[in-house]
């Protein structure tokens, strides 16, 4: 890659939600991944304080996108130095399979957050530190339910 740290981070982390996340292209997490993971901060993901290899963090994404398969993530801002960006975002989705404790509503969903990326020396993303607005999610499913 060429270009400062800074601009490498902003272009990896921008292909890296767009294939995996967004596309669902879980195969090219090698691409952008090093050999461990960790989710350092993360309330409400199930996977929150765990280190993860490869292969975990593939089944982290299946697990994550199964009940929001058309999920896109917008980005908004991309703020980065030598060893981590941060991403602001909006998420969108439609609830076209079974999220604990709510069934498929097939209505649309949205929510905000913002990641803080850390790199390796070789450019590898190492984890995250994340928040994102995870009620707004439950209240919108409630109120897809009709409850």
């Amino acid at each position: 890659m060429t270009g400062t740290r800074s601009e490498q981070h902003k272009a990896l982390l921008t292909s890296f939600l767009r294939e995996v996340w967004s596309d669902g292209d879980i195969e090219r997490c090698a691409r952008y991944l090093a050999e461990t993971y960790t989710i350092h901060h993360d309330p409400g993901d199930p996977w929150e304080g765990q280190t993860l290899d490869l292969e975990g963090f593939k089944a982290r994404v299946a697990v994550s996108r199964a009940p929001f398969r058309d999920q896109h993530f917008r980005i908004d801002e991309i703020i980065a130095d030598a060893d981590k960006a941060v991403a602001t975002w909006h998420w969108s989705a439609t609830h076209a399979g079974d999220y604990p404790g709510f069934p498929a509503t097939g209505k649309p969903i949205t929510m905000s957050g913002a990641t803080l990326y850390y790199f390796d020396d070789r450019g590898r993303i190492t984890g995250h530190w994340q928040v994102a607005d995870r009620l707004s999610i439950y209240q919108q499913l409630q109120h897809a339910r009709g409850a």
